[in-house]
């Protein structure tokens, strides 16, 4: 890369000219800003006093070397202390020769046997469907996974599904109360809406009785506690960790129509895992563990049976382990998948994709991990992000007012095909061809919105602008690289062109200029964005690209050209744009089509 030469030749200009020692990787080099001239810039102040020389005399000095030794720079200039480097035109069309062709451009191998890096995402609760909130957690999950995986590393996709607990309690008995044995099948309802259905049902139920005691003069906090439907349900939790037959066939039965309707909605999402936990097959792990701190005396045990870990040395309050009456927590559960992750793995890092609520809870795990004398503490990371907002404010699945996954995705659809028959210009497709391109329309779509939000933010979601095929969209980037497919194949087919022919060196203006170096860019967007675990960074670098590359095609009759070696250069220069899309929207898992 000529960012790598550029820095080796100032490196060895200062030792030459200075005595400066500088290794090149410290060397710091800057896209020059637009409103000066050249590509990269070096700032030399902080060799000015070394040098003893003035800042602009020790740029001009510098310039003067390393240009006389890297043929692929055309020139530089010096504006005070900024060193701005031009590179020449044949290196940007000798680079973009050398990518022609390379599918996989920007992407690197994978070493299966190098450790992998675990990331867990989704997470759900089979009390209820998978929601917008769940769709960002999904999405976000799969596009870090995907962007470590085009950095090189070796990644495995898990999901810890939620299937015990209270919350899964009170649809149990809400059902068993209110539902007359309604099923999947006898409803015609997906399993996890049936579920669901019964999780707002409690707590109307729930809500209704908390009321009714507060009325008789109870306390709103003992009314809570009190309330006959929660007394139940912590019940049937108790003897659910019992083992009680009953209550286990119910559980077994109600999870099952939880777990199709998810696999159903992970298939419209294109989202997957190498492997899935189960709560239920882990928290008894968890509970040896609190019984090893009980044993080395990191956690400690209340009057009332209740086990707690002290952490206010560490400038945090007590956390509770296990409940006066034994039932586990969050957190008892989450000590034990994490051994039991670390075991099945030996992972070079454990990854958690879970929302920014609970940035206390995986300080705290991080913190009892290492007390309990995990060394591989450390590699626990909390990939922390943002909620999504609604234009009428929060979700809130108890009281039923989330956006349901399955609905939002089928809406989408419709909005897609009503936007593509507006259009009018996909009458020459099959209906099956038709149904495809709107699905892989709407999941573009939606996929995009949320990744192109910086993970740490909270995002507001807006369906309508999503959709748009103008604008920072995903659908604007699908529809320029269907574009760019329609002019490859007309060149083929109708000039006859050879993609694999070599072209001489032609004259490049500013636009194709722009265009192969946001190209140059790529690898390093690539890099930087999986350091920051920020799907958000492919997102806008691809949005960037397909303008540049709209802007030049606007201004460049390319199947028009005169001259047929220019041509050549022109329709392999789409054809790498292209490839760069599709590899792009690959990692943030998005489709693009041949055919728009």
């Amino acid at each position: 890369m000529i960012t790598n030469k550029i820095q080796s030749a100032v490196s060895e200009a200062l030792k030459n000219l200075y005595g400066i020692d500088i290794q090149p990787e410290e060397i710091v080099l800057q896209k020059t800003k637009k409103e000066f001239e050249g590509d990269f810039t070096v700032v030399v102040f902080p060799f000015v006093k070394q040098a003893r020389k003035s800042p602009e005399n020790v740029a001009n000095e510098i310039g003067a070397d390393v240009c006389g030794k890297l043929s692929d720079l055309s020139g530089f200039n010096v504006i005070k202390g900024f060193l701005n480097f031009t590179v020449s035109d044949s290196y940007w069309i000798s680079f973009a020769g050398g990518i022609a062709g390379n599918s996989r451009y920007g992407l690197k191998e994978v070493n299966p046997s190098d450790a992998p890096v675990v990331i867990e995402y989704s997470s759900p609760n089979t009390n209820k469907p998978l929601h917008l909130g769940h769709i960002r957690n999904n999405l976000l999950g799969w596009s870090v996974s995907q962007l470590l995986a085009a950095n090189g590393r070796n990644v495995k996709k898990v999901n810890l599904v939620n299937d015990r607990g209270i919350h899964i309690c009170k649809s149990m008995l809400a059902w068993l109360r209110y539902g007359n044995g309604e099923t999947p099948e006898s409803t015609g309802m997906k399993g996890d809406h049936l579920v669901g259905k019964y999780y707002v049902e409690f707590d109307k139920h729930y809500k209704a009785e908390i009321k009714a005691l507060m009325e008789k003069g109870v306390e709103e906090e003992q009314a809570k506690k009190e309330a006959p439907l929660m007394v139940e349900a912590q019940q049937m939790l108790k003897r659910w960790e019992e083992g009680d037959k009953e209550i286990r066939d119910l559980w077994q039965k109600m999870n099952r129509w939880v777990y199709d309707g998810f696999d159903e909605t992970y298939k419209k999402m294109g989202v997957s895992f190498d492997k899935i936990y189960y709560e239920s097959n882990t928290y008894l792990l968890g509970k040896e563990l609190v019984q090893k701190g009980l044993d080395l005396g990191v956690l400690f045990r209340k009057e009332d049976g209740s086990v707690w870990c002290d952490l206010t040395d560490a400038g945090l309050d007590q956390k509770l382990l296990l409940r006066k009456d034994g039932t586990s927590v969050y957190m008892t559960q989450d000590l034990g998948t994490a051994l039991l992750r670390h075991n099945d793995f030996d992972a070079d890092q454990l990854i958690y994709v879970v929302g920014n609520e609970q940035d206390y809870h995986f300080q705290v795990l991080k913190i009892i991990l290492g007390r309990l004398g995990f060394d591989w503490a450390d590699k626990v990371y909390h990939l922390s992000y943002g909620m999504v907002e609604l234009p009428n404010g929060k979700m809130k699945s108890r009281e039923g007012t989330v956006v349901d996954a399955d609905d939002l995705i089928e809406e989408m659809e419709k909005t897609a095909e009503e936007m593509c028959r507006d259009r009018g210009k996909n009458d020459d497709m099959s209906p099956e061809e038709l149904q495809e391109l709107y699905h892989i329309l709407a999941l573009g779509a939606l996929k995009y919105f949320i990744l192109k939000v910086d993970p740490t933010k909270t995002m507001l979601f807006n369906p309508a602008e999503s959709i748009d095929f103008n604008g920072n969209t995903g659908p604007f980037i699908q529809y320029t690289y269907a574009r760019i497919r329609s002019i490859v194949r007309k060149a083929v087919s109708e000039k006859g062109l050879d993609l694999n022919a070599k072209c001489n060196s032609v004259k490049l203006d500013d636009k194709e200029r722009d265009v192969i170096k946001m190209l140059h860019d790529m690898p390093s967007v690539v890099e930087q964005a999986a350091e920051a675990y920020s799907p958000a960074m492919v997102a806008n670098f691809t949005f960037e690209l397909a303008k540049a590359f709209n802007s030049f095609y606007q201004d460049t009759p390319i199947l028009r050209e005169p001259d047929a070696n220019r041509m050549v250069f022109l329709v392999q220069l789409c054809d790498i744009v292209s490839v760069a899309i599709k590899n792009m929207m690959h990692i943030l898992g998005i489709d693009v089509p041949e055919r728009m």
